[in-house]
């Protein structure tokens, strides 16, 4: 009896289809955006869980901060530096740790002008390789920077790859001008993703040269030793700077974080902007439900006296409800359908875009939850403005519905 009353309503939307698309349109275009952010937010989670998973979750960042309100003079931004270093690598708990420069400089090439972020590699065999480590660098020409080695950098794969930002190809020994200081390239890395594609690498007595920057540090990173709970360590670390510096838990000017607390961070984040735009385009969802009603009162009023036959026939009012309600979540779930593809299109279309810019980072995922959960709701919402109009042919009397012109 159910499948009766699909196929029905199927060939009933397909008798009408010109009003059955417009009617859709109302709830594709809500379903099209709903579709393309949780798409792409969901494929970013993805790719930004999978960059922190190479970094591995034994790795703690401690950066400077802005304090919180205190006693005057107490809420400046602060710095990390070779000192907190030393800290951090005594903390119990601390199998090594590195400290690096990150900065934006303008680096000359090719007669343009570009602004690059480069950053520093510890001049210590330990610090260096934690840092290859955590940041997955690999040469795809050339070598790696040598220790104490001056004016040789590393570039990034998107400065050196065909899609390149500088009009001339970058190559091993070409010459750069960083901050008016030439540099020759010793190294072209893989692709690494999340950003790291468009950074120039270089030693850390160079880049404290260059920055004047003698005993400061961008970012302090540790690792912990194997079997210690990195937010246990973590606090430890907290607790020694905090003490170092006379500060009070609250009022401090660092931050010490973890890999997990950055992925969460992250994901509540862009948890927090796919809610915000899932609820405008939620509104379009309503303004379609409101079009399947309107549509659907109107079909009512075309086929009164088909409905007054079925009841003369012996269908019963359930009978007529069920077909009307079915319709009209069938019309909403069509209009899904649209949406989906249209939203899975659009999304693509992003993907392919920003690979061009941003690398791999930006990626579309189409998990079944997404599919199945969108076509049910679609479902939902066109058989719940389906209900009074499909109430009002039910209630119908026959003789009647017969008499209708």
């Amino acid at each position: 009896m159910l499948k009766d009353y699909f196929s029905i309503a199927f060939g009933n939307l397909t008798k009408r289809f010109l009003r059955t698309s417009l009617t859709m349109i109302g709830i594709f275009i809500g379903v099209a955006a709903v579709v393309a952010l949780v798409s792409l937010g969901q494929g970013m989670q993805e790719a930004i869980n999978a960059q922190f998973a190479t970094v591995g979750t034994d790795k703690i960042i401690i950066q400077g901060a802005s304090a919180g309100f205190g006693p005057p003079g107490q809420n400046t931004a602060g710095n990390v530096g070779k000192h907190d270093l030393q800290i951090v690598k005594n903390t119990q708990g601390v199998m090594r740790a590195a400290g690096r420069l990150l900065k934006q400089s303008t680096v000359d090439y090719a007669k343009e002008t570009q602004t690059i972020f480069t950053a520093s590699l510890p001049e210590t065999q330990e610090e260096r390789n934690l840092v290859i480590e955590a940041n997955n660098l690999k040469i795809a020409q050339g070598r790696m920077l040598k220790q104490g080695e001056k004016k040789h950098i590393l570039v990034g794969n998107n400065l050196w790859t065909k899609t390149g930002r500088f009009p001339k190809k970058i190559e091993l020994g070409t010459k750069l001008k960083i901050n008016s200081i030439n540099f020759e390239v010793a190294g072209l890395l893989e692709k690494i993703g999340s950003g790291r594609d468009d950074m120039i690498i270089m030693n850390e007595e160079d880049m404290r040269e260059m920055l004047a920057q003698p005993e400061q540090y961008s970012a302090l990173f540790a690792q912990t030793i194997q079997g210690e709970e990195p937010s246990k360590v973590a606090d430890k670390i907290t607790r020694s700077l905090r003490r170092d510096r006379h500060q009070k838990e609250g009022f401090e000017d660092f931050t010490v974080q973890t890999s997990e607390n950055l992925i969460a961070s992250v994901n509540t984040i862009i948890g927090v902007v796919q809610a915000v735009f899932a609820g405008i385009a939620a509104i379009s969802l309503l303004v379609g439900g409101i079009g399947i009603m309107n549509t659907m009162y109107t079909s009512v009023l075309e086929r009164t006296k088909d409905i007054g036959v079925m009841k003369a026939i012996g269908a019963r009012n359930k009978d007529i409800f069920m077909l009307f309600l079915i319709e009209s979540g069938l019309l909403g779930m069509s209009g899904g359908t649209v949406g989906i593809i249209t939203g899975a299109g659009m999304s693509k279309i992003v993907e392919i875009l920003a690979s061009e810019t941003i690398g791999s980072l930006l990626k579309a995922t189409f998990p079944w939850q997404l599919i199945a959960g969108t076509l049910t709701f679609t479902f939902i919402i066109g058989a719940v403005s389906g209900i009074m109009p499909a109430r009002q042919a039910s209630k119908m009397q026959p003789a009647e519905a017969l008499r209708y012109d």
